[in-house]
Formats: structure tokens, sequence, C-alpha cells
């Protein structure tokens, strides 16, 4: 963890360390953009031409993919379409795949983020380090007309029709640099081959951005999901705040901001918890994301609990993405 604070330090400041790592830096973004030619020049067609959406990020960190995903999927679903979800399965470790996630899916097999995709939206989500391959499956198994990829922005062996880059709305994107000088997996001139940018957490900068804002108010008891309690419950209260995502900042300000007094576990992404894990000097209260959730309700007492997070986003983006959808659909170019 020290090494990760010590490069989220470098990255979104401009010192001799990023100016040293520079040509590195250089060098990873003409691979990047080799990498991209190639893999592009061989795609093949998508199964059944189904129209393909990215949900992805040009920079390292949480940027709000998953919720993203979640509003997309349930957004489909109510205008009449049938999505499916497939994604790399990050943090999983299954020795065989394509793997097909449900709610009951084990987080530890499959990753942690497509369990609480499937819980959350009850669309077929397919997982495999080779997206080709879990599409392929997903189409074959289920009847489907759109599909969703969780993160994937850089995948460029898998066609895509529309993009949509997520940007953390406070630390945007650091020093500009890409990778390790920076946080930027490629250059911010990739934004301009993008469909739709949304901003998580913060205001847009640009009038072409669409702002995002994560609410949760209601918290879900880990070992018992049947319990709950209002967040504004936790008022001028102490608790252990645990995230082992992205951007552990966004949750400890959500919970700060709803006026608890948080005492701040930041773990790594992805992180496999061990019981020791949370257990902490003091005892109090525990309010930890959904994410971390589905991996410790075996680990924790009673008074642990998580906050469920939804996007919000305006009716524009909403109508404006249906808009390019419905164009695909009809064999019309987007531009």
């Amino acid at each position: 963890m020290a090494v990760e604070k010590r490069l989220d330090h470098y990255w979104y400041t401009s010192g001799p360390v990023s100016f040293a790592l520079w040509p590195v830096s250089w060098l990873f973004t003409a691979v990047a953009k080799v990498r991209r030619f190639a893999q592009t020049a061989s795609q093949q067609p998508l199964p059944e031409n189904i129209p393909l959406i990215v949900v992805g990020n040009i920079s390292v960190g949480g940027t709000g993919k998953t919720p993203m995903v979640i509003w997309l999927a349930n957004m489909l679903k109510a205008y009449g379409m049938n999505p499916g979800i497939v994604s790399r399965g990050y943090g999983g470790s299954s020795l065989e795949y394509p793997q097909k996630v449900t709610r009951k899916s084990n987080p530890l097999k499959v990753g942690d983020e497509p369990v609480v995709i499937a819980r959350s939206t009850l669309c077929p989500v397919y997982v495999d380090p080779n997206r080709l391959r879990a599409i392929d499956h997903l189409v074959r198994e289920n009847v489907v007309d759109i599909l969703i990829s969780d993160d994937g922005m850089q995948h460029y062996k898998m066609p895509r029709n529309l993009e949509i880059v997520m940007i953390d709305g406070i630390r945007r994107f650091g020093n500009h640099c890409c990778l390790p000088a920076g946080p930027l997996r490629e250059p911010v001139s990739r934004l301009k081959s993008v469909d739709f940018k949304v901003v998580t957490s913060g205001d847009k900068k640009n009038e072409d951005e669409y702002v995002m804002q994560l609410q949760g108010k209601e918290l879900v008891n880990v070992r018992d999901p049947k319990k709950s309690k209002q967040l504004k419950d936790f008022r001028r209260h102490q608790v252990h705040a645990v995230a082992g995502i992205g951007s552990p900042i966004r949750f400890f300000t959500t919970l700060t901001s709803a006026g608890v007094e948080v005492v701040r576990h930041p773990f790594p992404d992805h992180h496999i918890y061990k019981a020791a894990d949370l257990k902490f000097a003091v005892d109090l209260p525990i309010i930890m994301t959904e994410k971390d959730a589905i991996k410790c309700a075996h680990l924790v007492g009673d008074d642990v609990w998580y906050l469920p997070v939804k996007a919000k986003l305006g009716h524009d983006f909403a109508t404006n993405l249906i808009h390019k959808i419905k164009a695909i659909q009809r064999g019309q170019t987007t531009a």
C-alpha cells in the first residue's frame, strides 16, 4: 500500500520522479498505439452483429465503471432491451473460462464486481480474460440484443459500437502522463474518439461531458441482508470505514458528507480479506462498500454494514445514448 500511495502522489503532481520516468512513459504510449492499431485491424464481427457498448476509462483507479454498468443495464431493460454483460473478472481465481456469473457466484472465483453487477441487474453476466470468448458463450446461451463490456476500453480485439469513458471528477487525469510517469493508460487525446464522457463525483469541465452522481442512504447488514439501517442513523457517530476499491477516498467522502465520523481503512482494489484485516483495536461499527461486503459475510460480526450506491444521470444522457443505440440498430452511422 505504501508503494501505491507514493505512485498516487507522483501521478497527481508534477515533480522530478515523473520527469525522470517520462521517457519510459513515451515508450509505453508508442507501444500502446501500435498495439491498438494491430488489434483493431484484426477485429472480427460480433456474433449476430449485436451492438456492444464499452464502459471504460483511460486512467488507473476507480472511476465509477461498475455503477455505470449497472445503471446502463437497468436503463436498457426499461427501454425493452435484453442486455448481456461481459467482464474480465479481475480478482477471480477460476482456472476455467468463461464463467457464468449469478448473484450466488463466489466472488473469489469470478471477481467481486461481476457478482455485484449480476445481483443488481439480473442480466446474464459472463467473465473471461478473453472477452470475445465470453461474448460468444453469452450470445449462444442467452437471448440478448445488446452487449455491455465492463471495462475493456483498451481490449482492442473486441469490436465496439459505442464507448463510454468514465472520468474521476476529483483527480481527472493527474499530470496527464501515461504509465509509469502518470496514471494514464492512453493519452488524453484518446477521448476525441469516444462517444460519451461521464464525470463521477465532480463537476464537468467541458460541454460534452455528463455528470454521474452516486447516491446511497440505506445501509445493509453484511451478515443478514434482511436487516438495514439508515446512513443518517450514524450521524455524529464514529465508525470504521473499510474500502478496497479503486478510489477509497470517494467512499470515505460519502460517509463524512453524511455527518459520519470515520476511521479510514483503505485496502488495495479487489483485496481478498482475512478476518485479521477487520479486527480493529477500538470496537466500533464497521461500514464498507458493497464490493467488499460480498467477500466478508463469513468474516464479520453483527455490527458490520455496507452501503449500496446507485448511479444517477441526467435525462439528456439517457436520451442521447438511446438515440445512438437506435441509430446503430437501424444500421445508421452515429457520427
